[in-house]
């Protein structure tokens, strides 16, 4: 199963286990007791609404972005609204005229006070769905839960992979495209979102036209994640390669360097906060990065890494030596990767 996949399936769970706790909220507040109705009141709530986030409305995500966040929240809450009411209304209706109820008797159960109040309840519970979803991208797939969890409250140590990925000729494309550039950016920043799902990977800081990726470091192993990554942005980049020509005038390409290693993991904060990496490991995956123009390469990645990772098909590595970074005492051994090579 797909990481993607995986996470999809994940999140439908989620949505239907809460719209099913809701279903039970609800009447028990209605009716002070609870029955099997609650559960399939709210199941089907909570699946109708993942299909369509999730497989369905994920295509328009695009056309959705420029909404403010207010309004996009009750945009779709009402669009799934308007889609799965009139749903459970037919199925009332086959349901009531199968068991003998009349016409009038149906009309009169939809224009109920009831029936407008539990209209107003969907509403809201789709309102806070897509909210909970909405800050979650705006946080990162993985953040918001941490923070939920309080799993960084305390520094904890962890073994990671972090990838800095940028831009190539970035001032002088800003300088050609001017205001422009910012939706340039924007819309690769939207085409790797799929590469990074895929291969488990997590969004640490946006730095201008800088993305720092990271991984666990069984996660960014597994598969050779960390470096499938690079390859997948390339499939992606160059299926909109003729798109961004005639939007911009030019195709995005990139370099990017990757180290590994132990670093400090905290939440920082009070009126904003943030997760955190410390650690040498960090600033050397910057370094690292930062010499793909002097050397170049497209993707440098350290001795440390090379040693655990097990380069995939496609990719073809070459030592460069050690190098000497800015900041360190001592070179660091590095490989160049280039992807593309046939098997």
């Amino acid at each position: 199963m797909s990481p993607l996949f995986a996470r999809k399936l994940k999140l439908l769970g989620l949505m239907c286990a809460f719209t099913s706790g809701v279903g039970v909220l609800y009447e028990l507040i209605d009716e002070k007791t609870v029955t099997t109705s609650s559960i399939l009141f709210g199941l089907p709530m909570g699946l109708s609404f993942a299909v369509m986030e999730l497989f369905v409305f994920n295509r328009f995500r695009k056309r959705l972005q420029p909404l403010p966040f207010v309004p996009l929240v009750l945009v779709k809450a009402t669009l799934y609204t308007l889609i799965v009411w009139p749903a459970a209304v037919a199925v009332g209706l086959g349901v009531g005229l199968a068991t003998g109820k009349s016409w009038e008797e149906f009309v009169a159960s939809i224009v109920a006070r009831e029936m407008i109040v539990l209209l107003a309840f969907v509403l809201a519970v789709y309102a806070g769905m897509v909210f909970f979803l909405e800050i979650n991208r705006m946080l990162g797939h993985h953040a918001l839960m941490r923070f939920i969890r309080g799993k960084y409250r305390r520094p904890t140590q962890e073994d990671r992979i972090f990838m800095f990925l940028d831009l190539k000729a970035s001032t002088t494309i800003a300088e050609r495209l001017g205001s422009r550039y910012y939706l340039l950016l924007n819309e690769f920043f939207h085409d790797i979102s799929l590469p990074v799902m895929m291969t488990r990977a997590e969004i640490y800081q946006y730095v201008g036209d800088e993305v720092v990726l990271t991984w666990q470091l069984g996660a960014g192993l597994r598969d050779a994640n960390c470096l499938r990554t690079y390859s997948l942005i390339q499939d992606a980049v160059a299926g909109r390669a003729d798109e961004y020509m005639r939007r911009y005038g030019t195709v995005p390409e990139y370099k990017a360097g990757l180290h590994c290693g132990v670093v400090v993991s905290a939440q920082i904060g009070d009126i904003k906060r943030e997760i955190v990496y410390n650690g040498d490991v960090v600033n050397t995956a910057s370094r690292i990065q930062e010499q793909c123009g002097e050397l170049g390469e497209d993707l440098v990645v350290s001795d440390d890494l090379m040693r655990l990772v097990e380069v995939p098909d496609g990719f073809k590595a070459e030592p460069l030596g050690h190098i000497d970074l800015k900041g360190k005492e001592q070179p660091v051994a590095l490989w160049a990767l280039r992807a593309g090579y046939a098997a």
